[in-house]
């Protein structure tokens, strides 16, 4: 069975200021998107689902469906702050979504086979695709996911802060726990981010999540039950998120599950912010001269 991708895109783009998700950025007005989905395509997965907003649901399938057609299967699920587990609770002033864990649970009834988690508006380099094709055909199961890892310093906005889970491993490249850090920014004399008003440095060279996940459908009944249990404790916030980096730590702290740490040594790149955009652009041009993609992705 050809496993699944799962695109996470159904952020709103706050920082960037827009729907960053179906911007063009390659020669022929392909977008982040398209290039993860022909390597994808490439590596041997059989399936793509997307996870949007109803607003802009439609918006997604005209822009997708065409293109995909008779290449790759695609289904499309929306993530909306009101799909919570029955009898969950929360306030009614929440407009901002739930958060990475509550977009993978959308996908519960899709996907019936291992599968990759990626961001819409991140580029994750070719060759990870074909990494994390081989480990959810190979050893990917009940008792082993996987993530690819990248270097900090190859995942940094020259922009902005960012947001970055820092693993921490074993010697066998297994997961120990994914601490979340927020504020994340290149200073003058390295990376650093910023906690209670204080900037803590952290090592260039440290392995960080950019929310490319290796699972099989188990983990689903862990992102409902941890979500339950979030909101309990946090559904009356506005702001508060259900990460899926706190799922993983969760799993791996109660020793059900090991996380396989795959690691990339690409230069990731995305869009948080607009001025992200023009890097984009250029990093794909390199690679279309390169011959890595044709200047025009898709004949139709």
């Amino acid at each position: 069975m050809k496993p699944t991708l799962l695109v996470l895109a159904a952020g709103m783009g706050s920082r960037y200021g827009g729907l960053k998700q179906i911007d063009p950025i390659g020669p022929s007005g392909e977008t982040i998107i398209d290039y993860s989905i022909n390597d994808a395509i490439d590596a041997g997965f059989g399936k793509i689902v997307f996870v949007v907003r109803e607003s802009f649901e439609e918006e997604f399938k005209d822009l997708f469906n065409k293109k995909l057609e008779g290449k790759i299967e695609a289904e499309y699920v929306t993530q909306e702050i009101e799909k919570v587990p029955s009898g969950c609770e929360y306030t009614p002033e929440r407009s901002k979504p739930w958060g990475t864990g509550h977009a993978i649970l959308m996908a519960k009834e899709a996907i019936n086979e291992p599968f990759a988690v990626i961001n819409a508006d991140d580029y994750y380099g070719r060759e990870a695709f074909f990494t994390m094709a081989e480990f959810l055909i190979k050893e990917c199961s009940e008792k082993v996911f996987g993530m690819v890892g990248y270097r900090l310093k190859n995942t940094i906005s020259e922009h902005g802060s960012v947001s970055r889970g820092v693993c921490n491993t074993d010697n066998s490249d297994h997961l120990l726990s994914v601490v979340e850090r927020t504020q994340v920014e290149k200073k003058d004399d390295g990376i650093a981010y910023r906690d209670y008003h204080k900037w803590n440095f952290i090592d260039s060279q440290s392995i960080v999540s950019m929310n490319f996940w290796g699972f099989t459908p188990g983990v689903f009944s862990h992102l409902e039950t941890q979500f339950t249990q979030f909101l309990k404790q946090y559904g009356q916030e506005l702001k508060s998120e259900f990460y899926i980096p706190f799922v993983i730590s969760e799993i791996i702290s109660e020793g059900e599950t090991n996380v396989k740490v795959l690691k990339s040594e690409s230069q990731w790149f995305g869009v948080t912010y607009k001025e992200d955009k023009e890097k984009a652009i250029s990093s794909i041009n390199t690679l279309v001269q390169q011959g890595v993609y044709p200047a025009k992705l898709w004949s139709n």
